[in-house]
């Protein structure tokens, strides 16, 4: 449903450029690796609070509860994965050598979510009010990413600023190795892959702080 409505508004009606690709494609193939990356980081995010009487009872390494969240969001992910091929093979839009990347880009979205996820999700055992604004949070990210529109809109010299967004370069990245369309890993790819290192390090310390007293806050 999300790519009909990006079609009609922002392709047919808005007539932002779409790399070449028809319109269905070009948008599915932002919205699939988005959709997963979504919904693990608000599932990563409610796990702490979701699993107290768990962390209460049981001592465990905290940090499989935000892996796990985001691990189990990789069966959706697949699902979303052969429905997007089906669309690609309709529109005679034929995967090259580029394909290969796919397992990498699988994985930089994977640390993006876990990262990320991290640091909501010690936030949100601190402060129970985080998860209600993170649907605001993701929505302005998305607007954000090059999901409805091309990143070659972004002006040369900002791209790696831009890029700074780790989920640029995710979907930049999975529209080129999917079609051969659009921006081959480049600036924008090493930036947001130091992004997420930043991030996914951060993360990982913040909530390991956090891990002695969560029970206690949750």
């Amino acid at each position: 449903m999300t790519m009909g409505v990006f079609t009609l508004f922002f392709g047919r009606l808005a007539k932002l450029p779409s790399d070449g690709l028809p319109y269905p494609v070009f948008y599915f193939t932002a919205l699939v690796p988005w959709a997963y990356f979504s919904s693990s980081l608000q599932s990563c995010t409610n796990v702490v609070v979701e699993n107290q009487r768990v962390i209460t009872k049981v001592y465990f390494p905290r940090l499989v509860l935000p892996l796990s969240a985001v691990l189990s969001g990789l069966v959706d992910f697949a699902i979303g994965f052969i429905v997007l091929v089906a669309v690609t093979v309709f529109y005679h839009v034929h995967p090259t050598v580029a394909a290969l990347w796919l397992p990498a880009l699988l994985f930089l979205t994977v640390l993006t979510a876990l990262g990320v996820g991290l640091w909501m999700s010690a936030l949100n055992a601190l402060y129970r009010d985080v998860r209600y604004i993170m649907p605001f949070i993701l929505q302005f990210w998305m607007f954000a990413s090059p999901v409805a529109y091309p990143s070659s809109l972004v002006p040369e010299r900002w791209r790696w600023l831009y890029g700074l967004n780790p989920m640029a370069g995710v979907i930049d990245g999975f529209r080129w190795a999917l079609t051969g369309h659009g921006q081959p890993p480049g600036p924008v790819m090493i930036a947001s892959s130091a992004a997420v290192a930043v991030v996914l390090m951060g993360g990982l310390f913040f909530f390991q702080r956090m891990e002695g007293t969560v029970a206690d806050r949750v």
